[in-house]
């Protein structure tokens, strides 16, 4: 298992990314999918079908591994805390988020107007449409490349209810843009089980998300190696 940091290829003012893949070996298996959709998620981890799915605990949310696609964590440098979950292949990436909801309601439909109106502050738009798993947005805003330059982000945000939470899922590459590409990727999120806690959280508050104990083990190892490193390298009485 490896340790190690990614960018962000579709945002790059993103935070760092850490692969988290390599904790188990199993992914979902594709033949298997077509029989498990008509019992599909996200599920509440407190009612997990017995469906034999090896998944990733990351705190909040227990994410399964999909064949084609890396499982990466992003990092917030200053705080080390993690921000999201992010599945991404080569035509696209989802970045999953979970948040604290009310008993009953739909806090997704009191989301998605806040979400326009960020689109709208940058610059972009969002617009409402029916998707595969209900009212979804379609969002296009202009991002700065690497390279300095100007382009134009696609992302499709959809939004789950669960009891006393919400999962919020952004598609971005091709399965934000083309439907047909989007059905690959259903097994993705319908995987995923989401852990509110009993905790009292005000509504719309982030969960918690956190490394699997083999990554912060990983990690704790390489601070300690560079530390070591740097002291060798430092001259005699600095």
């Amino acid at each position: 298992m490896r340790f190690r940091r990614k960018p962000d290829a579709n945002d790059p003012d993103a935070t760092p990314e850490v692969a988290v893949d390599e904790v188990v070996g199993d992914s979902v298996d594709p033949q298997s999918e077509a029989a498990a959709e008509a019992e599909a998620g996200p599920y509440d981890a407190d009612e997990l079908p017995d469906d034999g799915v090896t998944r990733i605990d990351l705190g909040a949310l227990l994410v399964a591994p999909v064949e084609g696609r890396d499982l990466r964590v992003q990092i917030d440098e200053k705080s080390g805390t993690v921000r999201s979950v992010v599945l991404a292949g080569k035509d696209g990436a989802v970045e999953l988020r979970a948040y604290a909801a009310p008993r009953n309601g739909d806090l997704w439909s009191e989301v998605r107007p806040q979400i326009a109106a960020d689109a709208a502050r940058r610059g972009g738009t969002a617009t409402e449409q029916d998707g595969p798993f209900g009212t979804e947005l379609f969002c296009e805003v202009q991002v700065k490349t690497a390279d300095g330059k100007v382009g134009n982000q696609t992302s499709r945000v959809v939004g789950f209810n669960g009891p006393r939470w919400l999962l919020r899922a952004t598609f971005l590459g091709k399965p934000a843009r083309d439907p047909e590409a989007l059905v690959e990727w259903h097994r993705a999120v319908t995987s995923v089980a989401v852990r509110r806690g009993a905790q009292a959280m005000p509504v719309g508050e982030q969960l918690p998300l956190t490394l699997p104990e083999e990554i912060r083990q990983a990690q704790a190892e390489q601070q300690e190696a560079a530390a070591a490193a740097a002291a060798q390298e430092a001259p005699p009485g600095a």
